[in-house]
């Protein structure tokens, strides 16, 4: 997604103002598509994906994100601009609204018909509680970009709450076992995410940390992870899947409607465009990735990163 200097979709470029890099070194752009929302449509129209995580969100306001997330499904007579699935995620696990909707209405009363099923985080306090939701997470947001690869098309996957623990305190150690571990889990969820085309968006109603040092804190995870030893729980945060993904981090405030308003306003005008990476040398083996174009004040957004893999016997690579 390319914004101009007010952050709008800019559109109208062509292959010839962008410049793709792989590592640093210039790629030759293979195919090259350009969406507008206007002249030209995506087909099949962008899937919008409202993950309300009631695991994460301090008990006092669930009751308050969900009555903007009933705004939000009401606004335009609920009409809404693209087809969503409705995802609730308890500590039980997801509930999904099983087909995606333009009908806000319709959305809202399935809303309505399971909040009683709305909990607040684990009971479980402290460092065993924090590993419990930093897990269930990652599971439940690895289950639905595995489930949405087969589905063609672009898809925003809009995560309503602050994300999970990051666990890097000091009630944390890390052993060179769990290092690997997590290091599987950074390559399987950032492949996941990418190849069913889903952009990760992070909107929080208001701040829930005192500590502004701890809510700036995924700043220091944003770099890719090129092998286990440099992997750490805080590269799996929710706002840094958001930044490398090509996404955005919206809030916090207490204007959740206007949030996901902004996040959808990003899903009609885009560009795709494809190239042939160098064969990977090892498995795993990471590649930073980077689009600028020739448009002065322009900014790209688009994923920072991707794990190329050799190829299997048969000639595939992923």
């Amino acid at each position: 997604m390319v914004a101009d200097t007010a952050g709008k979709a800019l559109s109208g470029l062509g292959p010839q103002d962008f410049t793709l890099l792989d590592d640093g070194r210039p790629r030759k752009i293979l195919s090259f598509r350009s969406f507008d929302g206007v002249n030209v449509n995506a087909n099949p129209p962008v899937r919008v994906f409202l993950v309300f995580d009631t695991v994460n969100l301090p008990f006092q306001q669930v009751s308050f994100a969900r009555q903007e997330l009933e705004k939000f499904l009401h606004q335009n007579g609920g009409r809404l601009a693209q087809p969503v699935s409705l995802i609730l995620m308890t500590d039980a696990g997801i509930r999904v609204q099983p087909r995606p909707s333009t009908d806000g209405n319709a959305l809202a009363t399935v809303l309505d018909q399971i909040k009683g099923g709305l909990h607040s985080v684990y009971t479980a306090m402290g460092a065993d509680g924090d590993l419990q939701r930093f897990q269930l997470s990652l599971h439940q947001m690895e289950l639905i970009a595995d489930n949405s690869a087969h589905v063609p098309g672009r898809k925003l996957l809009i995560w309503i709450g602050p994300g999970w623990p990051m666990m890097n305190s000091h009630q944390f150690t890390f052993s060179d076992k769990d290092q690997s571990h997590y290091f599987e889990n950074i390559v399987q969820l950032s492949t996941a995410l990418r190849e069913a085309r889903m952009v990760v968006y992070s909107v929080t109603p208001v701040n829930v940390e005192t500590d502004q040092t701890r809510t700036l804190m995924y700043r220091d995870f944003l770099k890719g992870v090129p092998s286990p030893r440099k992997a750490d729980t805080g590269n799996l945060a929710l706002k840094v899947l958001a930044i490398q993904s090509g996404g955005r981090i919206l809030g916090p405030d207490n204007h959740l409607a206007e949030q996901i308003d902004n996040c959808i306003a990003d899903a009609n005008a885009f560009y795709t465009i494809s190239f042939n990476p160098s064969p990977a040398e090892h498995a795993d083996e990471y590649h930073d990735l980077k689009v600028v174009v020739d448009t002065p004040g322009a900014s790209v957004r688009t994923n920072s990163g991707y794990y190329n893999q050799p190829k299997s016997p048969n000639g595939d690579s992923r």
